[in-house]
């Protein structure tokens, strides 16, 4: 089965404090409904990953990336509502400009404070919780992991530093 290929950006505040989450809470047959995740999706044919991020941030939040960082990839095969196989590509927005829009089609975008996302207070899948702390680390390093997921279960997860 061929992989699908994905973006998900963290858009962080000025302070570095919080990030704008997107609250999934626009259809309830959405697979990550009710949950909070970062903005993203599916990669375009025509694109590179950092191209289809800035498309992806700027279609759901209206706003237009700055400095885009790679923070790592992850490899989640038999994620989704069909069992999928996806890769994607996980990046932190520390400069941005523009305003969120209060529109989004995805959901309700949500600037939350990035301790609580750490801390499981906030409403996720509950495997965001295993590469989040890598995403947001202090001196991040990229990383390559993989999460196998079973009937919308992650199995495990591993990961390898990549420098």
């Amino acid at each position: 089965m061929q992989a699908i290929i994905a973006t998900l950006g963290y858009v962080l505040s000025p302070d570095g404090r919080q990030v704008l989450m997107l609250r999934r809470d626009t259809r309830p047959d959405d697979i990550h409904y009710g949950y909070y995740n970062g903005l993203g999706g599916k990669l375009e044919p025509d694109e590179d990953v950092i191209a289809g991020m800035r498309r992806e941030i700027r279609e759901e939040s209206g706003l237009e990336c700055g400095r885009v960082e790679l923070a790592g990839t992850i490899s989640w095969p038999g994620f989704g509502r069909h069992s999928e196989n996806w890769f994607g590509f996980l990046f932190r927005v520390p400069t941005w400009s523009g305003e969120p829009r209060p529109d989004c089609p995805e959901g309700t975008l949500v600037w939350t404070d990035l301790a609580d996302v750490l801390a499981g207070r906030v409403p996720m899948w509950p495997s965001d919780r295993h590469f989040l702390p890598l995403v947001f680390a202090e001196q991040p390093t990229v990383f390559h992991g993989v999460m196998p997921f079973v009937d919308g279960v992650a199995t495990s997860w591993s990961w390898t530093a990549a420098g």
